[in-house]
């Protein structure tokens, strides 16, 4: 079994910056591709971030310029770097990744954290 553990989230002003983290455990061999979603109260969940096995990564327009993304393999862990945060940032943030165990590769969720930007 797989966990993702995400921390980070809060409250903060629009402007402000935070950084969310996303620590993978258990039956790992591999991680492959890592992702950020989010979703806002009455919306659908929807992709912000994606970081490939290699590194690469890619954004949602609305967040392109202002979200980073990264991920350190050794730690089995992704960040989202997030700045110049805006209202309709709000929303709770999940944390989504492929792992391969001794079982196959699967599909996990973290539990979410909720992020709130004040205007």
């Amino acid at each position: 079994q797989v966990q993702l553990v995400e921390s980070g989230g809060g409250l903060v002003q629009a402007g402000g910056s935070l950084r969310l983290s996303c620590a993978a455990s258990g039956n790992i061999l591999k991680i492959y591709a890592m992702y950020w979603y989010r979703q806002a109260p009455e919306k659908q969940r929807e992709l912000v971030a994606h970081t490939s096995s290699a590194g690469s990564t890619s954004y949602a327009d609305s967040v392109k310029g202002r979200f980073a993304i990264s991920r350190n393999n050794a730690l089995n862990t992704v960040y989202l770097q997030m700045n110049s945060l805006k209202p309709e940032d709000t929303a709770v943030y999940y944390c989504n990744a492929v792992v391969q165990t001794s079982g196959g590769p699967n599909n996990y969720w973290g539990q979410g954290t909720q992020v709130t930007v004040s205007s």
